[in-house]
């Protein structure tokens, strides 16, 4: 069997390292014309390091990046609204608040592909299906064809446009900044991820080795609002003034090329995720909103699953059939919950801000661990 993968991010890496693994021959289309360190944080919650271990790679990926021990949300004025010890479920699932810089991860999962499998700048055109064979054409005027087409191009998949023209990104109601900077010399809890409830909007910190600041900003806004697009590293810190330390210190001392902006959209979920032999797998399924720092590992479970199927079933039609019905209802649960909690932290309304505060510190913490694991536990 030869299988094609488009799209060599997150998902799709994992998602070719395990067929190699198991000696299918696959090889992975990249639409960027050269591999940068770029990107932000990502979070990796104990099923995706579950799913990093079944694929060979968890050592190499923890080796980079920052164990913490618990997720705490603040108010504006710095007072908890609620905090999440996590070292017992670390204990239970294994790491369960792990944070690496996204240009890291992204180096392990390359370094653990067979050498000449990954070709770069390769944007996928369109595609067909003829007799049990994919078809991918690109944009370059080459083609290329396989058994299985794996579609991991992300949440505007060119793949999935083609397959279903009506499955477009929906956005969320607010825009992001995402930055990596040295820490500027202010006090950070450097063993846990911090989020920031402010009437303003949502700020979030993470540490990364090497005495680096992940962070992010999330505020209400228009879509595709030109005004958000220009907006400096000064003058968003501005927006946040009120807001306790050190959120605007942080803010401000991010340089304007250190800082990613772009709206937040999701996918509304999917019927299907399989189209004969095509199937769609991490963001081109199932994207989601980052609220719960799940997409990254929806992506690498993805992958895992996907290779287990395909390794227990001599049909790729059972197979396929298999990782359809193990993923559509979990993903599908994690976007409504995603997007869920990001409407309800991006309140605006005192009143309504109050209550939502109230609520989340009077709910015992046994609750909030429960939730947690149903998400670690995973069928691998």
């Amino acid at each position: 069997m030869k299988v094609i993968v488009i799209g060599g991010g997150i998902g799709g890496l994992c998602a070719a390292i395990a067929l190699q693994k198991q000696g299918v021959e696959t090889i992975v289309y990249e639409a960027a014309p050269e591999l940068k360190p770029v990107g932000a944080g990502v979070g990796l919650a104990a099923n995706a390091i579950q799913g990093l271990a079944r694929l060979g790679v968890a050592d190499a990926v923890i080796a980079r990046g920052k164990e913490l021990e618990a997720l705490t949300i603040f108010d504006e004025h710095n007072n908890i609204i609620t905090n999440q010890d996590t070292r017992p479920l670390s204990r239970k699932y294994g790491i369960s608040n792990f944070v690496i810089h996204r240009a890291d991860l992204h180096d392990v999962l390359a370094q653990n592909l067979k050498p000449g499998t990954l070709y770069l700048n390769k944007r996928c055109q369109s595609i067909d299906q003829k007799n049990d064979k994919v078809h991918v054409y690109f944009t370059d005027g080459t083609d290329a064809t396989a058994d299985l087409l794996i579609a991991a191009d992300g949440i505007n998949s060119v793949v999935r446009q083609q397959l279903l023209p009506e499955s477009k990104p929906r956005y969320a109601g607010y825009t992001c900044w995402r930055g990596v900077i040295e820490n500027p010399g202010v006090k950070l809890n450097t063993m846990i991820s911090a989020e920031t409830w402010a009437p303003q909007g949502r700020v979030g910190m993470a540490p990364l080795p090497g005495k680096r600041i992940y962070w992010y900003a999330c505020i209400n806004a228009p879509e595709q609002d030109e005004r958000m697009r220009q907006m400096t590293p000064e003058q968003l810190a501005g927006h946040f003034t009120g807001v306790h330390e050190p959120v605007q210190a942080v803010l401000a001392a991010t340089k304007p090329n250190q800082m990613i902006w772009g709206d937040i959209a999701d996918l509304k979920p999917l019927d299907k995720f399989v189209y004969n032999r095509i199937v769609l797998l991490g963001d081109a399924a199932h994207a989601t909103t980052p609220n719960m720092g799940q997409g990254a590992c929806q992506a690498i479970e993805d992958a895992v699953v996907l290779g287990q199927c395909l390794e227990q079933e001599t049909s790729i039609a059972k197979a396929l059939a298999n990782y359809e019905k193990r993923r559509l209802v979990r993903t599908a649960k994690v976007i409504r919950m995603s997007r869920m909690l990001g409407w309800v932290s991006q309140w605006e309304n005192p009143l309504l801000i109050g209550l939502r505060n109230a609520v989340f510190r009077a709910t015992p913490a046994f609750v909030t661990q429960r939730q947690m694991e149903d998400l670690y536990k995973v069928d691998f």
